[in-house]
């Protein structure tokens, strides 16, 4: 099975009416085997319906996919195994049951934001870098795009300024 350490949403079928039930269960197998860094949230789609009934507007809870739940998770073959056997899933989506992850547009689509993380940083502080081909110096901070969690920094390199774009998780602050 093909691993990433980064977590994407895929979509697991279960049985119609089951959805909530399958996602406790597996927020239980994550609890209970630990697995909190593999298998990130369980989300079962749902939208507010009006319905009346009776002369009265209700607002009601409906699912918007019935027998599918969205789970995001590093795809390993622990993470596979858990979901895949929790009871009520019958599979993931994708060709001969191997997942495929949700792309950005079809995450848009039916309204899941991704949480981008947070960075405790400002133009003009000092950051360090921790990976990468730059590994070990530090500059200041120009400029920080944190839709594409990207900074760009002045690195003081043999006597001389030199900008470079870099990701939030290869610098810190010093």
């Amino acid at each position: 099975m093909e691993q990433s350490n980064e977590a994407k949403w895929y979509v697991a079928h279960t049985y119609s009416g089951y959805e909530n039930k399958v996602k406790a269960n597996i927020n239980a197998a994550v609890e209970n085997r630990n697995m909190s860094e593999l298998i990130h949230e369980v989300y079962v789609p749902m939208q507010e319906v009006e319905e009346f009934k009776n002369g009265k507007k209700k607002l009601n809870l409906k699912k918007i996919f019935p027998g599918y739940i969205l789970v995001k998770m590093v795809m390993t073959d622990e993470s596979w195994y858990v979901v895949r056997n929790t009871r009520g899933v019958t599979g993931f989506v994708g060709p001969a049951s191997k997942p495929v992850p949700l792309t950005k547009s079809e995450l848009k689509n039916m309204g899941i934001k991704e949480k981008l993380p947070r960075i405790d940083l400002e133009i003009g502080d000092r950051v360090e870098v921790k990976e990468g081909p730059l590994k070990g110096f530090d500059g200041l901070v120009e400029e920080i795009n944190s839709e594409k969690q990207k900074v760009k920094v002045n690195i003081s390199m043999f006597g001389r300024e030199t900008p470079a774009e870099l990701e939030f998780t290869q610098i810190a602050k010093i």
